[in-house]
């Protein structure tokens, strides 16, 4: 059976479209399937339109959050919900399209255990936007040794590799990093980024540099490194001040320095201050870690999901 986990914040107007759709599909296509639906803390009427879909359609499972905690931990509830002896992850907003699903079923049947689905096209963009994620990219990309340039969240996992991650004892997860991280026998499968027919992203542009942060920093030491280098080019910086300060002395050339003084303060002090800002930030997920929270708790279920849990 596949089952299709569908993390959802104030999607009420999406809800009845996405399980309609997808029902569709994997029936028309001979698929045994079932529908989990993670409401991610929705100030809408988004849980009541999961109820409604559940009550209509058996094959639909939900999930509501006791509050907001973020998709990466919606992604990991579903999972952790879902009975299928394969699992797929896709946006609410039906921007991964569905179609794609029987692809991936089909791949997953030929016995790939990880179905990474890849993005051909990103859809409408900003400029701004498309720089910081290629930028997000990149580093993400050195961090885990894979190219994750064109990397979404829609992917098929074989329940081996579901198990694999819900393992994981890390609070703070980076789903898309870590399916790829597991390993496993991966294929992938392009698809074309869709437009949204209704309702607006929930994607700001802070949110998206916080999400970014986030994830980098919980997968990655890069930031760490910065710490290094800035402190390497700063000594260089003062090595070469201070053989040009004495010459001067020597040549009987030598200035009060006043302005040097204070440029190197500023310097010195601006690195200083970031480099505690990156180990604080780290500093902070590691007591974040040790505090050993769940990554969510649940405060409602509903259909016939054959996996119960009160919180992860």
């Amino acid at each position: 059976m596949l089952s299709v986990i569908l993390p959802a914040y104030n999607e009420e107007k999406m809800i009845a479209k996405a399980a309609g759709t997808i029902e569709q599909i994997l029936t028309d296509e001979g698929i045994d399937h079932e529908i989990v639906f993670v409401n991610d803390g929705s100030k809408d009427g988004t849980w009541a339109e999961i109820e409604h879909a559940a009550a209509s359609n058996p094959s639909v499972t939900g999930v509501n959050f006791s509050r907001n905690f973020g998709k990466e931990s919606a992604m990991l509830a579903g999972l952790a919900a879902a009975c299928g002896d394969c699992c797929a992850v896709m946006d609410c907003d039906l921007q991964h399209p569905p179609e794609t699903l029987v692809k991936m079923y089909r791949l997953w049947e030929q016995g790939y255990e990880v179905i990474e689905g890849v993005k051909r096209t990103r859809g409408k963009e900003s400029v701004m936007h498309r720089a910081s994620a290629g930028l997000f990219y990149k580093i993400i990309s050195k961090a885990v040794k894979i190219d994750m340039s064109r990397a979404s969240d829609f992917k098929l996992l074989d329940r081996r590799a579901v198990d694999a991650l819900l393992a994981l004892p890390e609070r703070n997860t980076f789903f898309r990093a870590l399916s790829s991280w597991i390993g496993f026998r991966t294929a992938s499968v392009e698809f074309d980024v869709q437009e949204r027919t209704e309702g607006e992203s929930k994607w700001s542009t802070w949110s998206l540099v916080q999400y970014a942060v986030k994830n980098i920093v919980s997968f990655s030491t890069v930031p760490m490194q910065f710490v290094t280098v800035a402190g390497m080019l700063v000594f260089l910086l003062a090595v070469v001040l201070g053989i040009q300060t004495l010459i001067r002395y020597f040549s009987g050339h030598a200035i009060a320095g006043f302005t040097t003084v204070i440029l190197l303060i500023l310097i010195i002090g601006s690195v200083i201050m970031i480099s505690l800002g990156i180990i604080g930030y780290y500093i902070a997920k590691i007591y974040e870690e040790v505090k050993g929270r769940p990554r969510y708790l649940i405060s409602k279920k509903i259909g016939r999901g054959c996996r119960d849990s009160a919180e992860k």
